[in-house]
């Protein structure tokens, strides 16, 4: 029980950079009704966007001077990428079957994973990610590290940004209109493409956010680190309410929790000792998935509606 608190935290801050992927997903998704499993990637490339902006600066630059750099072009490489798949990718295949965008993400996720070992200098292993200056923060029983201030910060901010630009700006507006029904927002005069567009960018946006967010507390960047992440905040999305931007951040969060507790507790046991340890957190995360969707197959925010025509 000593230990439940700094679990509670790690356990939120786990979740907190889910949640943060698991936006893009969930944007995209209410929108067009496509799984963007390239998305995981889109979330690596912000990391090696940011880390690229830092081994460009002057020597000497601090990293209070250089983080806001680094997000900046975190964003803007996972914007780019993100905004050409949609239109060179997904938009020529919209109208077509529903599986083909789907095996055409897969595919755009293994060719980004490709061009990033090959093409990146020193990709083919992990690539040391700076730290932010300072020790940890002692709250009572509960550490906080330097870099996990960055994320107990930007995940709630990206939020509330989140829900004030869909709630109260006219683009906003539009994409609920064009999640609720593509075809009547143009007959109401909403270019729905550019809608599309700027939901994938948002997606990517926060998912850049998300890998600034990684690095600083693991220290690291590599090009396979968007897989497992990736699967991790899809499977946020759905357990929140895939379609449901607040549902994705409670789904990650409670993702988050379900991982980090059974990690660290359900090893003490009687009998439970071989089903601990950091080895089976991904498998307890896709059983809280699967039990999830046997009781609540929508999600826990998630509604029930008719399929699409």
């Amino acid at each position: 029980m000593n230990e439940l608190p700094q679990q509670l935290v790690n356990g939120l801050l786990l979740g907190s950079m889910y949640g943060l992927v698991a936006i893009g997903y969930t944007m995209v998704y209410g929108i067009v009704q496509l799984i963007n499993f390239a998305h995981g990637e889109i979330f690596m490339t912000g990391g090696f966007g940011a880390l690229t902006v830092w081994l460009i600066l002057p020597g000497g630059t601090t990293m209070w001077l250089a983080l806001p750099l680094m997000i900046i072009g975190a964003i803007i490489v996972a914007v780019t990428i993100a905004v050409g798949t949609e239109r060179f990718a997904y938009r020529p295949l919209r109208g077509g079957p529903r599986l083909a965008p789907l095996i055409t993400a897969i595919g755009i996720s293994l060719a980004l994973q490709q061009a990033v070992w090959a093409w990146y200098p020193g990709a083919t292993s992990s690539l040391t990610f700076p730290e932010i200056p300072g020790g940890p923060f002692h709250l009572g029983s509960i550490t906080i590290q330097t870099g996990d201030v960055f994320l107990l910060t930007a995940a709630p901010l990206s939020m509330a940004i989140l829900g004030y630009f869909v709630m109260k700006t006219r683009t906003g507006r539009g994409m609920q209109a064009t999640a609720q029904d593509p075809d009547t927002a143009k007959l109401m005069g909403i270019n729905t493409d550019r809608i599309i567009v700027v939901a994938f960018a948002l997606g990517a946006a926060f998912a850049a956010v998300g890998a600034v967010a990684y690095g600083l507390k693991y220290g690291e960047v590599n090009f396979r680190m968007g897989f497992i992440l990736g699967l991790k905040a899809f499977t946020a999305a759905v357990l929140g309410g895939i379609g449901n931007i607040y549902g994705a951040m409670i789904g990650g969060l409670a993702l988050g929790l379900a991982e980090t507790l059974a990690t660290a507790f359900i090893a003490d046991i009687p009998g439970m000792q071989q089903l601990g340890g950091q080895s089976w957190a991904d498998v307890w995360a896709f059983v809280l998935l699967i039990l999830v969707l046997l009781f609540r197959p929508q999600g826990l925010l998630g509604e029930r509606v008719a399929d699409r025509a």
